[in-house]
């Protein structure tokens, strides 16, 4: 026998099993004689409070009754009466990158999402995900101990992989969620999701329930985590940022929330901003002597006067805004059940909340609104084209808000949601970045409730703010990488005493190359021509402590601050890694990397695969030409989908009724139809041949075992996002793309043997998307 220590470790045994037993020499050779022994585990500080951070999208600074709103908000107005409301607060001015700079502390550009995340041209600030030398809050608070959970949008990965066969590494259990139900892109249809992930995994059903509506079921499911995580342990403090696809487009609404608002805003926009305005000057939410900005002038972004609309018009465009009051409604009234949850729970009072939204309010439903949001956007990014909708408008204004439209309100409704600021989001002037911002901690703040602090906070500033309060310390690695110096700077000094300095520096803006920048006091800032020159020209310059609505332009009158603060900028810029900036031309979006090709190539789906995601079905059919070929056993009477692409507001459709074959092309509204003459029995193939003549018109032609059964010539394509949902195969899932079929048939199952659906894509389109490349980068160059 071996020779063996005084624990009885044999001598000869492998020296890294000695190795092992001597880390663990408390344990013995019996369990009687064993010391026992667990791994550390991180344990919160003493009564560490609870973390709700609600997240609006596209809500303006005065939409909530607390900021000026005619809105029934009666829970937020509450959580401001016993809390703090920040009245200087500042995000960025769009969606994505305010998201990431609230997670991580850091500028949107330096944590790497320096834009909406549906673009991925390569460089450091457009990665289009969080960076792995930038840790999240859910990060943080889940390695201090803290429970942590998220629904509703996330829009922190790029489009390219948000399909299951994707990389999940920007996902939101990747980044320290532990639990999530929601959606990865940047909107939803609030009737109908197109997708909807619990944790990793897509749960969306083939139909919704009547009633469904999307702020409800993501309220239920972060009461139900709440609940959970509390009755499993009631010391584990929680973490619950609710991230809302309201108040985004399509204004969803349900019908009795709707009704509520009828004829609230038929006396215009212009009438709204003097009443919210008057209504901000006596709650204090801005200063005694603050101008109201002029209405918005600025080609491309001007206004209207409501007076000068005609009478339909006006009909039409209030309908849009008593649809958008009753998102915000719902949206106030999802913050009332969650507060009752951690009431009931004993937990409220040792709660800090912060409601506050993404970035002003959206100027996309441009100057006429729309139903078809869609098309809105096609408007939006293409300033050439032009479509005339109002009359459809006119015609459906009943449809407004519910499961059958797709609503954006005019620009008008943006300006007066934006009182009393300049311009919409995507701006760097202070309507794109000023919102409304509330902070509640009744344990803390029992004492000081109904307060407004006027200290300049920006998003970033919460980060630190929240381990501050907590008693957490900033970490320095994320998984053994250094982690980027934070740019937020802690708030909480203020939460007790209204005159207590912020002293944070300055602060950086830059978006779609509009740039700014603030400091103490001051901002320079430009609303940038696209494919003109970046100089210090640009800048308008005002001096905001006198003069918060940007009013009177002082650039002119102080070159020498300008000067000043333009260095500055140029400094911040270096710094947080915003170069390349923006010029306009579209190379932005045009630029993809090499690994997409792979998401274009052809691809057989058989029936029952779950709906394939949103942006990797496009890459089948978008800006090229493309052939479907769909394999069946047909035998009389089997009826029922093929293929179907899209929703009801943007899509198209293979199916037999009837024997028939029926091709259904419906783009932004307009349906074309082609039908077969009736289909012999047997083992089949048929086929969508569809060319595309430029980027908006398509020529689709349906054969039949190889003859021609119809073609429609010239008709529109479904550009960007307007094919909201992707590919299913045997079943027309969640939104219809026929209303009518979906009234008779529902989800219009193929009731017979469908064996495939092949998609087949064809070359891109010259001069298009990547093929542009080089024509957008002398395009650019030449501006400069």
């Amino acid at each position: 026998m071996s020779s063996s220590d005084k624990r009885g470790i044999p001598a000869d045994i492998a020296p890294e099993r000695r190795a092992y037993q001597d880390f663990r020499g408390r344990i013995g050779r019996t369990l009687a004689e064993s010391e026992s022994w667990w791994p550390e585990r991180a344990t919160p500080p003493a009564g560490a409070p609870n973390v709700v951070v609600v997240m609006c999208d596209d809500l303006g600074f005065s939409d909530v009754g607390c900021f000026g709103s005619e809105i029934d908000t009666p829970n937020i107005d509450l959580l401001a009466q016993e809390g703090l409301r920040y009245s200087n607060f500042h995000v960025t001015p769009m969606c994505s990158p305010t998201r990431a700079a609230l997670l991580t502390g850091r500028n949107a550009h330096a944590a790497g999402v320096g834009y909406v995340a549906h673009a991925d041209p390569g460089f450091p600030s457009l990665a289009m995900e969080l960076g792995d030398d930038v840790p999240t809050l859910a990060e943080t608070l889940r390695d201090a101990g803290y429970a942590t959970m998220a629904v509703g949008k996330w829009h922190l990965c790029k489009d390219n992989d948000d399909h299951d066969g994707a990389s999940m590494q920007s996902w939101p259990l990747q980044r320290g969620f532990e639990r999530f139900y929601g959606f990865l892109g940047g909107m939803t249809d609030l009737h109908n999701p197109p997708a909807i992930l619990r944790g990793n995994e897509q749960v969306s059903p083939d139909e919704y329930p009547t009633g469904y509506y999307f702020t409800d079921d993501i309220t239920d499911e972060a009461i139900r985590m709440l609940k959970s995580v509390k009755a499993s342990d009631p010391t584990k403090p929680a973490f619950l940022y609710v991230a809302h696809g309201a108040v985004h487009a399509p204004l969803h609404a349900k019908p009795v929330d709707i009704e509520k608002y009828r004829g609230t805003y038929s006396q215009g926009w212009d009438a709204l901003r003097e009443s919210r305005f008057a209504k901000q000057l006596h709650l204090g939410v801005i200063r005694d002597g603050t101008r109201l900005a002029p209405r918005n002038t600025e080609e491309g972004d001007d206004v209207v006067a409501w007076d000068s609309l005609t009478a339909d018009e006006q009909i039409v465009f209030a309908r849009y805004m008593e649809v958008y009051a009753a998102m915000v409604d719902s949206v106030d009234q999802s913050l009332g059940r969650i507060r009752k949850t951690l009431e009931d729970l004993g937990e409220w009072d040792n709660t800090i909340v912060l409601f506050t939204s993404d970035n002003g309010a959206s100027r996309e439903g441009e100057a006429d609104g729309t139903m078809q949001y869609f098309d809105a956007l096609r408007r939006f990014h293409d300033k050439g084209v032009r479509t005339d909708g109002f009359a459809r408008d006119l015609e459906t204004i009943d449809m407004v808000g519910g499961p059958r439209s797709m609503p954006h309100y005019p620009r008008g409704w943006a300006m007066a949601s934006n009182t009393p600021f300049r311009l919409y989001k995507v701006n760097t002037h202070a309507g794109g970045h000023s919102v409304p911002a509330v902070m509640s901690w009744p344990t803390r703040l029992r004492n000081f409730g109904g307060g407004i602090r006027r200290q300049y906070v920006h998003v970033t500033d919460l980060f630190p703010t929240l381990l501050e309060l907590i008693g957490i310390a900033n970490p320095t690695h994320r998984q053994g990488v250094p982690l980027k110096p934070e740019d937020g700077s802690s708030f909480a000094k203020t939460m007790l005493d209204a005159e207590a300095p912020h002293e944070r520096g300055g602060q950086i803006y830059e978006m779609f190359g509009h740039r700014g920048y603030y400091e103490d006091g001051w901002e320079i800032v430009s609303r940038h021509v696209p494919l003109s020159p970046f100089d210090d020209a640009e800048y308008e310059l005002y001096h905001l402590d006198e003069d918060p609505t940007e009013c009177r332009n002082l650039a002119a009158e102080r070159p020498d601050k300008v000067a000043e603060l333009s260095k500055w900028w140029e400094r911040a810029a270096w710094e947080n890694q915003v170069f390349p900036l923006d010029e306009g031309s579209g190379l932005k979006r045009a630029l993809r990397p090499q690994r997409e090709e792979r998401l274009s190539l052809p691809v057989r789906i058989l029936p029952g695969t779950p709906t394939l995601e949103r942006y990797r079905s496009a890459q089948l059919v978008a800006l090229r030409s493309y052939r479907i070929a769909v394999e069946v056993d047909f035998h009389p009477g089997d009826r029922g989908t093929l293929v179907a692409h899209g929703g009801q507001s943007s899509g198209y459709s293979l199916y037999i009724d009837n024997d028939r074959v029926t091709y259904l092309h419906n783009a932004y509204g307009t349906v074309d139809t082609i039908s077969s003459e009736p289909l012999n029995p047997g083992r089949q193939e048929l086929t969508l041949d569809v060319q595309a003549h430029d980027a908006s018109t398509l020529t689709v032609r349906l054969e039949i075992a190889g003859e021609c059964a119809g073609e429609l010539t010239e008709v529109s394509s479904m550009a960007g996002q307007a094919l909201f949902q992707g590919i299913d195969v045997g079943i027309d899932r969640r939104s219809p793309v026929s209303w009518a079929r979906h009234i008779t048939d529902g989800t219009f199952g193929y009731t017979g043997t469908l064996i495939a659906a092949r998609y087949l894509p064809g070359t891109p389109l010259r001069n298009i998307g990547t093929d542009a490349v080089a024509r957008l980068r002398a395009m650019a160059l030449a501006a400069e």
